[in-house]
């Protein structure tokens, strides 16, 4: 485990999954700590898939993989790059084990850098190959609630930076996107979004195409406590569905789950991205501690 800090926050990041694994400010925890009897994880890195494939399995030219929900990065051991004061750096390659599940040459490397009272997560990925492949990368960092009250059914409020005419879709069978039905997100009167201990009741909630660029977690007393800045297209809302969790996830993805019942080839699954032959991708977000 590495630590990183300034005169703001203290991290920790683990060589396993490059995960970040602590945001400490103010000698206050932010970061779920991963209590198997709700969630083992803190902050997994979803790479090459975000989500589910359907039945557990993906064609790539008719071929059929094998691969399991949010991909292989997060259980793996990754190189350490860099590291200084401010910053540390963690990479992984393509190998025989990557390639009996995802057939692909790619260097993936994930960076944490701090600024301030903000963390930045760079992700960048790149293509050695003479073909182009193609991927879904996503974050799944899991924050307390501010003030957990597990008698409460009150859990606190999002923030988005847009307010009207948002729409999320929701999971439906085996870990996949029921794209059919579109539910309408209605903010309160000051423009928050209310969340309580059944609003995960169905899983994630997912707003696709854009539609916001920063999501911030309040607390039952309308305070913030976090705020996420991103450009990915996708953003996933989640806690464990039926556990009265003290966390929830905010999750930007370049990427989303297999729509229900869909057997196309990998690479037209929606929100995937595509590296031609010897580019790279860059991309990630900023968790800013308020």
């Amino acid at each position: 485990m590495k630590t990183l800090s300034n005169s703001h926050l203290a991290i920790q990041v683990s060589p396993h999954g490059a995960e970040l694994c602590s945001i400490v400010s103010g000698g206050k925890e932010h970061l779920w700590q991963a209590d198997p009897a709700f969630w083992k994880r803190h902050s997994p890195v979803l790479f090459p898939i975000v989500g589910s494939v359907w039945e557990n399995t993906y064609f790539v030219g008719n071929r059929p993989f094998r691969l399991s929900q949010h991909g292989f990065a997060r259980d793996m051991d990754f190189e350490l790059v860099s590291e200084s004061a401010d910053e540390i750096r963690y990479r992984l390659a393509d190998s025989e084990e990557t390639r009996g599940k995802y057939p692909y040459a790619f260097c993936l490397e994930i960076g944490y850098r701090l600024k301030g009272k903000s963390v930045e997560v760079m992700w960048q990925v790149s293509n050695p190959s003479e073909e182009e492949i193609h991927f879904q990368i996503g974050a799944h960092p899991a924050f307390l609630y501010p003030g957990f009250n597990p008698s409460d059914i009150r859990r606190g409020f999002f923030g988005f930076d847009r307010k009207d005419g948002l729409e999320f879709i929701l999971i439906g069978e085996k870990g996949c996107a029921d794209v059919e039905r579109h539910y309408p997100l209605r903010p309160d009167r000051d423009g928050l979004f209310p969340i309580d201990v059944h609003t995960f009741d169905r899983d994630a909630l997912i707003l696709e195409g854009g539609q916001v660029k920063e999501v911030t977690l309040y607390g039952n007393d309308r305070r913030p406590c976090v705020t996420l800045r991103f450009d990915a297209p996708v953003v996933g809302l989640w806690s464990p569905p039926g556990k009265n969790a003290p966390f929830v996830c905010i999750e930007p993805w370049y990427g989303r789950c297999d729509r229900v019942c869909y057997g196309g080839e990998f690479k037209d699954k929606d929100w995937m991205q595509h590296l031609p032959a010897h580019a790279t991708f860059r991309g990630g977000y900023v968790i800013e501690i308020r």
